[in-house]
């Protein structure tokens, strides 16, 4: 698998748009509480359902809609509900994207960094000055391994 890198310009256009998304997003969002979280709750799928079935009747048979909603903010918030959970299933994607990503540069740096530390092991047996510090200092990262490296950590 190529290892693919981020330039320079990626990471700013990418932080320009968080930074974008992020300003946009404060000027309508709450900062809920853990008791305000635990007061509106979450709507599960059969409430969905529910409340598709009101905007149905209500776009198309308005008389059967009761008159104490008042529909056009039921529409307002049906409309930011549907932009907010579209959003997130992209930021869901755009998490993984980046978590894969990360994955595969933390493996890259592991190996590296095992090659760098045997490297260092056998400079450290011809007697070459700094190696054997180096291996000393490195060697707390292998507590149950003796001179061994430890396996690839799990993700």
């Amino acid at each position: 698998m190529g290892v693919y890198h981020i330039t320079p310009q990626q990471k700013e256009a990418i932080d320009n748009a968080l930074n974008t998304i992020v300003e946009n997003l404060s000027a309508v969002t709450q900062n809920l509480s853990a008791e305000d979280r635990q007061k509106f709750g979450s709507v599960n799928e059969i409430n969905k359902l529910l409340i598709n079935k009101c905007r149905e009747f209500q776009q198309n048979q308005t008389t059967l809609a009761t008159p104490d909603v008042d529909w056009v903010e039921f529409e307002a918030d049906y409309q930011d509900r549907i932009f907010a959970d579209t959003r997130l299933d992209r930021l869901a994607t755009i998490t993984r994207m980046l978590s894969d990503f990360k994955i595969v540069h933390d493996y890259d740096n592991y190996q590296d960094a095992l090659t760098d530390y045997d490297y260092t092991k056998y400079k450290s047996s011809t007697k070459v000055p700094g190696y054997t510090e180096k291996v000393g200092e490195l060697k707390q990262f292998f507590p149950n391994s003796g001179s061994t490296a430890p396996s690839t950590p799990k993700q």
